[in-house]
């Protein structure tokens, strides 16, 4: 999307499922919104990280892929055509309640009311390995440090690198696909579940996944940016040189408020203090939702998000319309707006 001006009664900063169902709670209310994210598509996580694991915990769905989730929310809002501003980066927001200019890093303005920050953990990006010419190969798509499709992975031969959730799941998730995987990691001990722990073990003894410990990702090898082989070395020096199409490394994910820090608003090692009963900011007018709001009690999970969503909507209406009393209404009488 180009440069845009945009008058809004409410800005979603961040288009994960928190945001997404946000603009459903403010569009149900009558209120205009736009979404704003610095990734390239809707989803946040669940669609950047995650998007083929499922989710248990969401009513009433026993069992739902976090791209599916993502795909509801946003058919859920369909009717309301709420505008995106994706890949832009808020870097400057300026006013007060009732009359807020958030300006993105490609020069985009927005004139709100009201301001709903659903930013999960901030912007966050891959901790990436200090490997020589990995540029190269992560231009050439062999280099992953999140699985979106697992498809692209049949028939090949992938190197896993890493100790954690992440590793041990798309190691076994991969098995049955993959040619062959050979799972990475400096210390013979993976911090996972134990039930994908004895999968693992599992799967170690069957041969279908080579578990490599302790040894860590030593260099890349492959022609005209395609990747061929991933070498890898042990504490005490040995190199083993693992065939690979793909390597996969799970070093985690570094998280930055970025320029949110300079808007005035409080923030806690990372996180904003919000009023329980509203999810007001310290500074009125302005809200916050989803993993990256802190009150006593709060567990971060998606439905409480959700929750959030239509509290923060609900405060937000009398910013909108200070003159106008907000008779509370369920879905099933209200309808939705214009239909």
């Amino acid at each position: 999307m180009t440069k845009s001006s945009i008058s809004t009664d409410v800005a979603i900063i961040g288009a994960g499922p928190t945001g997404l169902f946000a603009a459903f709670e403010c569009s149900m209310l009558k209120m205009t919104c736009v979404l704003i994210d610095t990734l390239e598509h809707v989803g946040g996580q669940c669609s950047a990280l995650y998007p083929e694991k499922p989710i248990y915990d969401i009513p009433a769905h026993p069992s739902i892929t976090a791209q599916a989730l993502i795909d509801s929310l946003e058919k859920q809002i369909e009717p309301f055509s709420v505008p995106r501003l994706l890949s832009k980066t808020v870097t400057t927001l300026k006013g007060e309640k009732g009359n807020f200019t958030l300006i993105t890093h490609k020069g985009d303005e927005i004139h709100t009311k009201a301001v709903i920050i659903a930013a999960g953990a901030g912007s966050f990006g891959p901790n990436r390995p200090p490997l020589e010419n990995i540029e190269q190969f992560e231009q050439a798509g062999n280099i992953h440090y999140y699985v979106r499709y697992s498809d692209q992975f049949i028939g090949k031969d992938i190197v896993i690198a890493g100790g954690g959730d992440s590793a041990v799941d798309w190691a076994l998730a991969l098995k049955d696909k993959a040619n062959s995987i050979s799972l990475v990691h400096r210390r013979d001990r993976f911090r996972a579940a134990p039930e994908s722990l004895c999968r693992l073990d599992a799967a170690i003894a069957e041969q279908k996944i080579k578990k490599l410990v302790p040894y860590q990702l030593h260099q890349l090898h492959g022609e005209q940016g395609s990747l061929s082989h991933v070498d890898v070395i042990s504490l005490d020096g040995e190199v083993q040189h693992l065939k690979a199409d793909h390597l996969l490394a799970f070093f985690g994910l570094t998280t930055d408020l970025g320029p949110l820090q300079s808007w005035g608003i409080e923030t806690n090692q990372g996180r904003i203090p919000v009023h329980q009963a509203t999810l007001q900011t310290s500074k009125e007018g302005i809200y916050a939702i989803g993993d990256i709001a802190q009150y006593p009690g709060k567990l971060k999970l998606i439905l409480q998000g959700f929750s959030e969503c239509a509290m923060a909507a609900h405060a937000a209406h009398a910013v909108v319309y200070p003159d106008m009393a907000l008779h509370f209404e369920h879905s099933t009488t209200q309808g939705i707006p214009g239909q």
